[in-house]
């Protein structure tokens, strides 16, 4: 890649991932106006720890890199980044990046938007650990480095929950004492940079369904709703933390908190405890054998089959509730790795919806991951529309590099 336009890199640091993206900053960006950058190249090295792979390649498909690490090589997230920022130096071919933009999964009720990483705000973050422990220490640990390396250079943090700040009040509450939501503990929603990203695409493919009542079903390894009116955030599955909602990989979603207490009273630490919610149950946890939604389709064992039937109902239970809080549902869309790709999870969560919604696929469509999987005669619209958080992430960096004057 040899560009005279400025690069934009993303950071999206997970529990045991460092995904890096570069994208080109086009020319129309130096106006007043929003242009989506373009992706150049895109690298993430994946089993940091436990069995590193990096894997890098350009827009176009063509490989940079694929190769295995030794353990002691990647122990940790620095040691990642740096590798994905000295193998991606080939695409970028001495051109210096002019800022980065980083994921940051919680941004608590402080941060409505993207904002300019400075000292204040990561103090502030640092703060919010507690609430989301499996990604807020590796977002951090990816900025800090950056900001240790290369002060000068502008760093921006994208929230997943600043989609759903400004919510009515009863979508933020928790039946506790109100002093707790007065300090904080409240109904935040995550996932915010893919429902963003959903919200505009959608007015793009289907304006008239945009303006509607809409749910969209963000299912992955981690996995939320979302209750959109008119692209807004009206509620979310998802609550203080990214353990609420639905049953995910690993995570347990929803679950009687007395089972917490019971737990603890057994004797299990607190630390045994997260560490089973966030890493042991949900599919896993569940079936036995995986986290992965592929190898539970694949198993004829059935406790797989438990797993992913439960994962349905569950999912199809949640957007039952989310149409109540919409007062109707004017559309569903499927989006993330298991949403957009998956057509047995998305048969199985509609087979809920037939009865009391009127859904209804078309096999054919929906087999091909068509944009709209339903039929004609569906009394809900049915649509597929693959997310790209780190898109999002490259246009809100891109916007306050423009205000601060870099373009």
């Amino acid at each position: 890649m040899s560009t005279p336009h400025p690069v934009i890199l993303v950071v999206n640091a997970g529990s045991s991932s460092v995904k890096v993206s570069i994208y080109v900053v086009p020319d129309a960006a130096h106006e007043n106006v929003d242009i989506q950058p373009s992706l150049a190249a895109h690298g993430q090295i994946e089993g940091i720890g436990v069995a590193p792979r990096l894997v890098a390649r350009m827009a176009d498909g063509r490989e940079v890199t694929d190769q295995k690490f030794p353990v002691e090589q990647v122990p940790d997230h620095d040691a990642a980044f740096r590798l994905i920022r000295l193998t991606l130096s080939v695409a970028l071919r001495d051109t210096p990046p002019v800022a980065i933009g980083h994921r940051v999964v919680h941004g608590g009720s402080d941060f409505a938007d993207a904002v300019r990483i400075d000292d204040a705000v990561i103090a502030r973050l640092e703060t919010l650990v507690p609430l989301a422990p499996l990604h807020q220490p590796h977002n951090l640990t990816a900025l800090r480095a950056i900001r240790a390396a290369a002060p000068e250079l502008l760093q921006v943090a994208c929230f997943d929950t600043a989609f759903h700040v400004g919510r009515d009040e009863l979508a933020q509450l928790m039946a506790l004492p109100y002093e707790y939501y007065e300090q904080g503990v409240r109904r935040y929603g995550f996932h915010g940079l893919s429902y963003a990203y959903i919200a505009r695409r959608l007015k793009q493919v289907a304006p008239d369904l945009a303006e509607g009542r809409v749910i969209v079903a963000h299912l992955g390894n981690g996995a939320s709703l979302c209750a959109m009116h008119g692209g807004k955030s009206v509620d979310s599955t998802m609550g203080l933390t990214a353990l609420d909602g639905m049953p995910m990989g690993t995570r347990c979603g929803s679950i009687d908190p007395g089972a917490v207490l019971y737990l603890a009273a057994q004797g299990m630490s607190t630390d045994a405890i997260q560490s089973m919610l966030y890493g042991q149950s949900g599919l896993k946890g569940i079936s036995g054998i995986s986290s992965d939604m592929r190898a539970l389709l694949a198993s004829d064992s059935p406790r797989a089959k438990l797993a992913v039937d439960f994962y349905a109902y569950r999912a199809a239970q949640e957007i039952g509730k989310l149409a109540v809080t919409l007062g109707g549902l004017d559309a569903l869309v499927f989006t993330a790795g298991v949403g957009a790709n998956s057509p047995d999870i998305r048969a199985r969560i509609c087979a809920h919806l037939t009865e009391l919604f009127g859904v209804s696929l078309d096999p054919t469509a929906n087999g091909d991951n068509c944009q709209r999987v339903s039929r004609d005669a569906s009394r809900i619209p049915v649509l597929v529309l693959p997310t790209d958080e780190e898109g999002m992430i490259a246009l809100s960096t891109a916007r306050i590099l423009r205000e601060s004057g870099g373009l």
